[in-house]
């Protein structure tokens, strides 16, 4: 039966999960489209990464995989927000060649960068627990789990946030508390995007600004987590056929990263995020259930 495969053996180096490696480009493409979408919508790429591969009857790619794909995200949201970026990176050298560290924009860029620390520091923490063969962290009642919790908590920032602050209003504490949140996307089934969606509904952000400020905020952990990953996928002696299928993998992730970029946003202006918060409640649910029942090993 196909979902005998789903927690079959991986290919494993110094500890490092490679199951990607006996995905077919085909496969790698269709991943790649899927990483790209769910990294960058409230719904947790490593979730469906997780997931997609056991229900086609696939290997799991595993987290090294997953982690070494969120690189796709970098160059869709700086050409999506490159005008952002260039606004916050003139204003802080401005404001430090002034000495005006009162400066809005300043202490905003600060707040990103100091954001990082916490995800940054627990992923260097838990990096063997995270990546290694069968760990513990992917498996499939944790996804489900973590799921259920982030709709709930979602469906909360939606209902009572007070949705009345925009970007130009943000500062160094919004940096700081959306990074703390950031930090738990390192459970698979949580989402950065989501969790940090969710900080920003819950500091009362406008439902645009809090996605806005997401994606931004995830540059330098995505930047940090990711050539971490192609370092440890060095090491791992990760031959020719293995950089080729990554670099298929990241350029379809890309393109629909970018795409996934701009159909939120588009959406976040007019909608509310009651659409992902039944669809990762109903994507947790099933999993919860596919695992207590024995449809899908755990």
């Amino acid at each position: 039966m196909m979902f005998s495969l789903f927690l079959s053996a991986t290919s494993c180096s110094s500890d490092v999960d490679l199951g990607f490696l006996e995905l077919s480009w085909l496969k790698i493409v269709f991943l790649g489209v899927v990483q790209g979408i769910t990294e960058l919508l409230p719904i947790s790429s490593t979730a469906h990464l997780r997931i997609i591969p056991g229900l086609l009857g696939w290997k799991d790619p595993g987290s090294a995989f997953s982690a070494a794909m969120q690189l796709a995200s970098i160059a869709a949201v700086i050409s999506y927000f490159w005008q952002d970026l260039k606004k916050l990176t003139g204003a802080t050298v401005r404001a430090i060649s002034e000495q005006d560290y009162s400066n809005q924009y300043f202490r905003l860029a600060i707040g990103l960068l100091i954001g990082t620390i916490p995800i940054a520091v627990a992923g260097l923490l838990l990096k063997k627990s995270l990546n290694g063969c069968n760990s513990p962290f992917r498996a499939l009642i944790v996804v489900g789990i973590s799921s259920i919790v982030m709709s709930l908590l979602l469906g909360i920032a939606e209902r009572f946030g007070k949705r009345d602050r925009v970007f130009n209003q943000l500062s160094l504490s919004d940096g700081i508390w959306v990074g703390i949140s950031q930090a738990l996307a390192l459970i698979p089934g949580v989402s950065r995007s989501g969790s940090t969606l969710t900080a920003g509904l819950f500091l009362g952000m406008e439902r645009e600004t809090a996605a806005r400020f997401s994606f931004l905020l995830g540059l330098p952990a995505v930047i940090l987590a990711g050539a971490l990953e192609l370092h440890t996928l060095f090491k791992a002696g990760l031959d020719v056929n293995g950089w080729i299928t990554l670099i298929i993998g990241l350029t379809t992730a890309s393109i629909s990263a970018f795409a996934a970029i701009y159909s939120l946003l588009h959406y976040l202006e007019k909608y509310s995020t009651w659409a992902f918060v039944w669809y990762r409640l109903a994507m947790g649910i099933f999993l919860v259930v596919s695992v207590v029942t024995g449809f899908l090993p755990n």
